[in-house]
């Protein structure tokens, strides 16, 4: 029995070399395009695909969000996250999502390949060039025990952009769906760091979650 893939992604160009590249193994079927989240949350419910092929930076939810309310939706799919962000905090989200993997968009055919067949057996699969961030994630203390002893309170348009950035959208998602600059979004989150006292993108969601500014 193939394995059954919907692949997520805003490029089509992009999406039909994958589609191209995947049919050509005998045991890879692509049963679905979507270009936005929203669309691959509505074609994963129709489709039960076994694998989705999830891009970050998509318009609508991102792709961590949609991995998240995919997952909740369908738990038993496979998400397979597809992207340039060799970020160390990225992959850390899209693993506490429901991500079973991580692989960068310069990655060789055969290491996807090898990918999607590894986590349709439920095997996580992260690009070796990010394996040492799972490792500091293991090792590294939840931000939930830091000191609250002095801590400047985000204000009310920080913390619209927290709620962004924590739901996986880019800083230019962020900035489009608030009306206001790259640059400023770009400082208010700067600024959210400085004041809590936190270094990575995934300490920012940890801090959005446990506060109550995102389920």
């Amino acid at each position: 029995m193939s394995i059954q893939i919907l692949i997520a992604d805003d490029h089509g160009v992009l999406r039909a070399g994958l589609r191209a590249l995947l049919t050509a193994e005998s045991d890879l079927k692509v049963v679905g395009e979507a270009a936005d989240g929203e669309e691959a949350l509505r074609l994963a419910d129709e489709l039960a695909p076994d694998v989705v092929l999830m891009d970050l930076s998509m318009p609508g939810p991102g792709g961590i969000e949609t991995t998240r309310q995919l997952k909740e939706m369908l738990p038993n799919v496979r998400v397979l996250i597809l992207t340039v962000h060799e970020d160390e905090g990225l992959l850390q989200e899209a693993i506490q999502a429901g991500a079973m993997g991580y692989i960068v968009k310069r990655a060789v055919e055969s290491e996807l390949i090898d990918a999607i067949r590894a986590v349709s057996r439920g095997d996580l699969y992260v690009h070796p060039a990010m394996t040492r961030a799972l490792f500091r994630e293991m090792v590294s203390p939840s931000v939930s025990g830091r000191s609250t002893v002095d801590v400047e309170k985000p204000t009310p348009r920080e913390i619209d952009v927290l709620r962004f950035i924590a739901q996986g959208y880019t800083n230019r998602q962020t900035a489009e769906a608030l009306h206001i600059s790259v640059r400023t979004v770009e400082s208010h989150r700067a600024n959210l760091m400085g004041k809590l006292g936190l270094k990575t993108r995934v300490e920012l969601v940890r801090y959005a979650r446990e506060s109550g500014y995102i389920e």
